[in-house]
């Protein structure tokens, strides 16, 4: 059997039935975002793939009927790094005229050892974790009104010290890999924080969740040379070996906080991650100290609409 026709191994958790829910997975051509989709389809959601490479989408969606025969999932081009790419992603679902249920804003890049910039001048990390899935679920929040839809934000375990460099956001003064991303993704747990509080003030109906998978062997560390990387990190060498030994999380593991995230009732607000920090079964948290901060929640939000445009403006 082929690689990407392979079956994928999935979670040991029991979700609820989610026929008849619409779900959107980004980062979900391989990784844990494959295994997220592929475990909601096999719920009975029906999942929409974004993906930027039709050839990766394609062989995701293979592997997740592979792993779930009767699997309704498709793919739909996109590009977090595009807010252009964002745009039209957004009116294609809006074309279906359907109610969205969940969105699982999971996609990422990590640590380009060059600073390099998205399609709208920011800096890649910032731009493509966080804002591009900021635009995304703005652009989408007709739809996901609509559905009373669950929103889970991925966060990372490299944010739980972190800030954000409000004078230098896109590293144009002092980029760091490690810097850019540690603030790209708490700026998405912020944002996820944000998202619940304006929905409850408002009346949206949504409710918004944060999760973060710990540490797994997934390809975040891998040879990416589009992001000028051509040779594997030597961490990630060193994350397969301790994945083996148990010490910290298998890819399939580090999906289910995400799991926990998008089904469990009343996880408006909430958090989720591994029950050993890094790795472990998954279940609610408390937020860390940066995530508690109301002052930063409130700037995320409002320094995101600036920068993301009034074309994702809330009405």
């Amino acid at each position: 059997m082929t690689r990407s026709s392979s079956t994928l191994r999935l979670p040991d958790l029991r979700l609820p039935d989610l026929t008849d829910r619409l779900a959107v997975v980004t980062g979900a051509s391989d990784g844990i975002g494959v295994v997220i989709a592929a475990s909601l389809a096999a719920a009975g959601a029906e999942v929409i793939l974004p993906v930027r490479s039709v050839d990766k989408g394609a062989a995701a969606v293979a592997r997740i009927r592979a792993t779930v025969p009767d699997a309704a999932v498709s793919t739909r081009p996109l590009d977090l790094a595009s807010l252009d790419s964002v745009a039209r992603f957004v009116a294609s679902v809006q074309g279906d005229a359907r109610p969205l249920h969940l969105l699982v804003n999971n996609a990422g890049v990590m640590t380009p050892p060059h600073r390099q910039e998205t399609a709208d001048g920011h800096e890649l990390q910032w731009g493509t974790n966080h804002l591009g899935h900021a635009a995304l679920t703005l652009g989408l929040l007709p739809l996901l009104r609509a559905g009373a839809a669950r929103v889970v934000h991925q966060t990372s375990i490299a944010a739980r010290g972190g800030r954000i460099v409000w004078d230098d956001l896109d590293g144009e003064r002092d980029y760091g890999a490690m810097t850019s991303y540690v603030q790209s993704k708490l700026a998405v747990a912020l944002f996820g924080r944000a998202l619940e509080q304006r929905s409850r003030a408002e009346g949206w109906g949504i409710s918004s969740a944060v999760s973060h998978p710990g540490v797994s062997p997934t390809n975040l560390l891998a040879a990416q040379p589009g992001l000028g990387r051509p040779r594997e990190t030597g961490a990630r060498g060193v994350i397969r070996v301790l994945s083996r030994l148990g010490v910290v999380g298998t890819v399939a593991s580090a999906a289910e906080p995400a799991l926990l995230a998008a089904t469990e009732p009343d996880a408006g607000d909430a958090f989720f991650g591994p029950s050993r920090t890094v790795a472990g079964h998954a279940r609610r948290i408390e937020p860390w100290a940066p995530l508690r901060d109301t002052a930063e929640v409130r700037r995320v939000w409002e320094e995101t609409a600036q920068l993301v445009g009034p074309r994702f403006a809330v009405a």
